[in-house]
């Protein structure tokens, strides 16, 4: 026996693990977005024609300064930031749903099923969906909810991968064969045993699925095919930054600092639930 008692780490230190400092910055980031309009006493929307492209500062009110049209920054950063974390979330969501259903139904049934769908997984794979978007986007015209559905529900064929594997894994415990003999159904299964034993897995690919998505959508409306006028997202606000960028640097800097931080928390946090499912305790 050793000489030094060995302690098992209990619940709440597994907790303290899987809730770190980039938690609390993606949380101080949302609620400072959905607090925006409580924070300036300009809108997104509202024209200053005294302040056209004024420096940040106390004048008139615009801490983080103005663009070209005078609108407020503060105000438009974080409309922009709204509209971006909820398209992350909801397309999260869209891919999550999809991928989970697939994989979980691909791995549990297995044999020919299994193959088949694996291999439409592989054709679609290999298509450039980005391209897809960009053309769906252009065909039916820039509709916030339509660039929700579209960018999620392309997003879901490495999910499915993830939860097919993690599916073929949990097929094969004694409890699963215990359910089959007792008689419950294919879906019944799925609902009360897999899903249970692959929701750790698939809620860590959501955390790093939504700065994904972001990032996509930026990229999408720097390119002006994404969030029209007079809506912002995150990616407008700095396309329309980067053509000011030696006049007026803070037009890109604000959002632009807001979107590193941003994306470099949610992929933080992302990676830490990651060790913590894994039971990497050198986090």
């Amino acid at each position: 026996m050793s000489a030094f008692p060995v302690r098992e780490l209990g619940p709440p230190r597994t907790l303290a693990r899987a809730v770190p400092v980039a938690a609390w910055v993606v949380l101080g980031l949302v609620v400072l977005a959905l607090l925006g309009p409580l924070l300036s006493r300009h809108t997104a929307l509202g024209l200053d024609w005294r302040s056209v492209a004024s420096a940040p500062g106390l004048a008139g009110g615009h801490w983080l300064g103005t663009d070209r049209l005078g609108r407020d920054l503060l105000a438009r950063t974080l409309e922009g930031a709204r509209l971006s974390i909820a398209l992350g979330v909801v397309a999260s969501v869209v891919s999550v749903g999809i991928g989970f259903a697939y994989g979980a139904v691909a791995g549990y049934i297995g044999g020919y099923t299994d193959e088949l769908m694996m291999r439409l997984l592989e054709i679609l794979s290999g298509l450039p969906l980005l391209f897809f978007v960009i053309f769906v986007t252009v065909l039916f015209g820039h509709s916030v909810v339509l660039l929700f559905v579209v960018i999620g529900a392309v997003g879901w064929l490495t999910l499915a991968r993830i939860v097919r594997g993690e599916t073929l894994s949990v097929r094969r415990r004694p409890f699963i064969e215990a359910a089959i003999a007792a008689g419950a159904s294919t879906p019944g299964i799925i609902l009360r045993h897999v899903v249970p034993n692959v929701a750790g897995t698939v809620a860590v690919y959501a955390t790093l699925a939504v700065p994904q998505i972001i990032l996509i959508e930026s990229f999408l409306s720097f390119l002006g095919i994404g969030v029209a006028e007079p809506h912002a997202s995150l990616g407008t606000l700095i396309a329309e930054g980067a053509g000011e960028l030696e006049s007026a640097p803070w037009i890109l800097l604000v959002p632009g600092t807001y979107l590193a931080l941003l994306l470099l928390s949610l992929n933080l946090l992302g990676d830490r639930l990651r060790d913590v499912v894994a039971g990497d305790e050198r986090v």
